[in-house]
C-alpha cells in the first residue's frame, strides 16, 4: 500500500516537473521579443534561482571538497550550456522545434558510446537514433530547403550537445560502494546553479542589461503580462521547482518510468507555445515531434551500462537492470550509465534536474 502511494505521489511530481520545465520556453520568449537578450534572460533565471538555492548549497557545502569537479561539469555544461544555446535558439526558432532537436541528445549519447568509447549497443538503441533523425527531418522539413533558421537549429542542436556532455559526466562516480561518498542530486544542482551564474555573470555582462524592461510588460500573442511575473515564473517554476520536483520524482518511481513521463515535456512545451504564443504546427511536424520522442525513448531505455568487471550489458532489456532516463533531463531524463540497478538509479537521481530548459 505504501510503496503504490509514494509511487502514485511520484507520478505526479514527475508531471509536475515535466509541466514546469515545458513552461519556461514559453515564458522566457516574450521577454526576449520585449528587449532582453536571450543570455540575460538566461542570468536571471540561473542567479534567482541559485539565490532561492543558497540554504541547500550550504548544507552540502561537503561537495565542493568531494566532487569539485562533478560541480564544474555539471554548472558549465547542464546549467549554463544548456540553457544559454536553448534560449538563443527559441530567439529564431519556434519554442516547441527547439525543444525536439534537443531531444536528439539521448540518441547522440549512443554515438558517443559506439564510435568514442567503442562498447557495441543494441538493435533498438540504432533504431531509436534512426527514428530520432527521421523525425527531426520532419519537425524542421527538410523537403522544403530547411525553412527553418539554420542558425536557430545550430544553437539547440548546441543545447543538445551540452546536454550529451552531461550524460557521459553522470557516468563518473556512479559505482561508489559507499553511501557517504556519493553525491547528493539536490546538492548538485544547487551549486551547479551557483556556478553556472558564476560563469554567466561573466558571459552575459548583466551590469549592461535593459532592467527597465522587466518593470514593463510583455506580448504573449497578443495579450499583455507584467514582465516580473514571467520572471518570477522562470525561476520558481520552471527552475527551482522543476530540479526538485525531477529529483524527488526519480527517487520514488524507476528510471524508465521516470523516462517516459520526462517526454512529455517537450509535447506541453509546443502545446504550451500553440496556445500561449500562437506557434502553430502542421501535421508533418506533429507526426514528426511524435516520431522524436519515441526515438529518443527507445535510445534512452536501450543506452549499454558502463563496463563493470565483467562483459558489457547490451541493454535493460537484456539484464534487467539496465539504465534509463531520469526525470530531468533533456532537462530531463539521463541517459547516464550505471552499475547494475543501483548504479542506473544513482545516475537518474543525479540527472533528474532535466538539463533541458
Amino acid at each position: 500500500m505504501h510503496a503504490s502511494q509514494g509511487r502514485s505521489a511520484g507520478l505526479g511530481l514527475a508531471l509536475a516537473s515535466a509541466f514546469a520545465f515545458g513552461g519556461s520556453g514559453v515564458a522566457a520568449k516574450p521577454l526576449i521579443e520585449a528587449g532582453l537578450d536571450p543570455l540575460h534572460v538566461v542570468w536571471l533565471r540561473v542567479a534567482g534561482a541559485a539565490l532561492v538555492m543558497l540554504p541547500v548549497a550550504w548544507r552540502h557545502r561537503d561537495l565542493l571538497r568531494r566532487k569539485p569537479a562533478l560541480l564544474v561539469g555539471f554548472g558549465l555544461l547542464a546549467v549554463a550550456g544548456v540553457q544559454a544555446f536553448y534560449f538563443a535558439s527559441i530567439s529564431r526558432i519556434p519554442v516547441g522545434v527547439a525543444l525536439l532537436v534537443e531531444y536528439l541528445a539521448p540518441a547522440l549519447v549512443l554515438g558517443w558510446v559506439r564510435f568514442v568509447q567503442r562498447r557495441p549497443v543494441t538493435r533498438a538503441a540504432a533504431l531509436g537514433v534512426v527514428l530520432a533523425a527521421g523525425g527531426l527531418a520532419c519537425v524542421v522539413q527538410v523537403w522544403s530547403g530547411l525553412s527553418f533558421d539554420l542558425v536557430g537549429l545550430l544553437l539547440a542542436l548546441a543545447a543538445a550537445c551540452c546536454q550529451v556532455g552531461y550524460f557521459v559526466l553522470s557516468d563518473q562516480g556512479a559505482d561508489e560502494a559507499e553511501q557517504a561518498e556519493r553525491a547528493d542530486p539536490v546538492g548538485v544542482i544547487a551549486y551547479g546553479l551557483l556556478i553556472g551564474a558564476l560563469v554567466l555573470t561573466a558571459v552575459a555582462r548583466p551590469w549592461g542589461m535593459d532592467w527597465s524592461v522587466l518593470a514593463g510588460r510583455a506580448d504573449m500573442d497578443g495579450t499583455s503580462v507584467p514582465a516580473w511575473l514571467l520572471l518570477g515564473w522562470i525561476v520558481l517554476i520552471a527552475t527551482v521547482l522543476a530540479y526538485v520536483t525531477g529529483v524527488i520524482s526519480v527517487r520514488r518511481l524507476s528510471p524508465q518510468v521516470a523516462g517516459v513521463v520526462a517526454c512529455l515535456e517537450a509535447v506541453i512545451a509546443t502545446v504550451l507555445a500553440w496556445i500561449l504564443l500562437g506557434e502553430h504546427l502542421d501535421a508533418p511536424q506533429i507526426v514528426g515531434g511524435a516520431v522524436v520522442l519515441v526515438g529518443a525513448f527507445i535510445a534512452q531505455s536501450s543506452t549499454p551500462k558502463a563496463p563493470a568487471p565483467g562483459p558489457v550489458a547490451g541493454s535493460g532489456a537484456d539484464s534487467g537492470t539496465g539504465p534509463g532516463a531520469g526525470a530531468g533531463s533533456v532537462s530531463g531524463p539521463a541517459a547516464g550509465s550505471g552499475s547494475g540497478a543501483e548504479g542506473a538509479g544513482r545516475d537518474a537521481e543525479l540527472s533528474a534536474g532535466r538539463t533541458a530548459p
